[in-house]
């Protein structure tokens, strides 16, 4: 027979109880900033195609490009490169079988995130 009691039962996982784990945030992560550099890319690509039509479509791209928005863009974008990469070497070394116990996998997460904002500011002041 049907449970009737349904309604009340939690939902899997519970909640209340759940928090997020640093891997399954990081995981998440690489996937938003693979997404992510996409937009940076095509906006690249716009200005490139701007420069090579001519002087007034590339003077609509440029003042996109270097104006406040296109500068949070390409710094974001530039967070996202490091971060994309970083975390692509991280899965390098899992798939070579080291690192996959806990403590290790959350130093290797943090080394991620850490990495990728000291590389991005590095980079940005280089630049």
């Amino acid at each position: 027979m049907a449970d009737v009691n349904r309604g009340n039962r939690p939902l899997s996982p519970h909640i209340q109880i759940y928090r997020p784990q640093l891997n399954s945030i990081t995981s998440i992560l690489t996937r938003i900033t693979g997404n992510g550099l996409i937009v940076g890319g095509l906006l690249v690509t716009w200005w490139l195609l701007a420069a090579a039509s001519g002087p007034e479509a590339f003077a609509t791209a440029n003042g996109v490009l270097t104006s406040w928005f296109g500068d949070l863009v390409m710094f974001l974008s530039l967070w996202a490169l490091w971060y994309h990469t970083l975390a692509g070497v991280r899965h390098l070394i899992w798939d070579t079988g080291h690192g996959l116990d806990l403590p290790t996998a959350e130093k290797l997460g943090w080394a991620c995130v850490g990495g990728s904002v000291a590389l991005t500011i590095l980079t940005a002041l280089i630049v």
